[in-house]
């Protein structure tokens, strides 16, 4: 009798233990808890790294597209989105290095959050080295948010790797902060109209100064 009095007075013991932990933690009966994936919430103020001139802001912007059309500035590496009446938003970017860069209109073709990374295989037969697929998440060079231009290989896309907006560093792709492309992954549509600027030279008919 002893014997069982004493096993029931552990158990007992026991079961209270784990309650009292339970309510400090509901998950503790059912494993370790875990935070929400790191690809759902951004933490990092990335404006704070970048200079000025790359931060997002209005500018005084004249242009012949209407609004809403997207400008890729590639010589002086900017992203302007038209907001008409002379003015546009203007964000840092990244573009492509020496012998990838292009130009031309298109049109955004799909939208993505969080897109998965397939290289093309153009990518891969330069750097065979690169994984075939990698999940989206915040290590995928896709960044938090992609719009696809129209049938190419060519996506405005985010980058976890901040410090390269406003240089020549991709193949052809034009990256933003992840930030900055989740702002105009919300104001743009399926169907935008997107002019790639050559490197040869700037928009004859453009010009910008930032809106106080």
């Amino acid at each position: 009798m002893n014997t069982i009095l004493k096993t029931a007075a552990a158990i007992a013991a026991l079961l209270a233990a784990n309650t009292i932990s339970a309510s400090a933690n509901p998950l503790f009966l059912f494993g370790p808890a875990h935070s929400a994936p790191a690809a759902q919430t951004e933490t990092t103020d990335e404006r704070a790294e970048l200079p000025a001139r790359f931060r997002r802001q209005i500018v005084e912007y004249r242009s012949n597209e209407p609004a809403g059309t997207v400008i890729v500035d590639t010589p002086n590496t900017y992203l302007y989105l038209v907001l008409g009446n002379g003015r546009a938003m203007r964000y840092g970017i990244g573009v492509g290095r020496d012998g990838f860069t292009w130009s031309g209109v298109q049109t955004v073709t799909r939208r993505a959050e969080w897109p998965d990374w397939h290289p093309p295989a153009e990518m891969i037969a330069r750097q065979p080295y690169l994984p075939r697929y990698m999940a989206g998440g915040p290590g995928n060079p896709m960044g938090a948010r992609a719009l696809y231009l129209g049938n190419t290989i060519y996506r405005i896309h985010g980058t976890n790797a901040p410090h390269t907006i406003g240089q020549r560093v991709s193949s052809g792709c034009i990256r933003m902060t992840n930030e900055d492309v989740t702002d105009l992954y919300s104001r743009v549509n399926l169907g935008t109209r997107v002019v790639v600027l050559p490197q040869a030279g700037r928009h004859a008919s453009s010009g910008s100064r930032t809106v106080q």
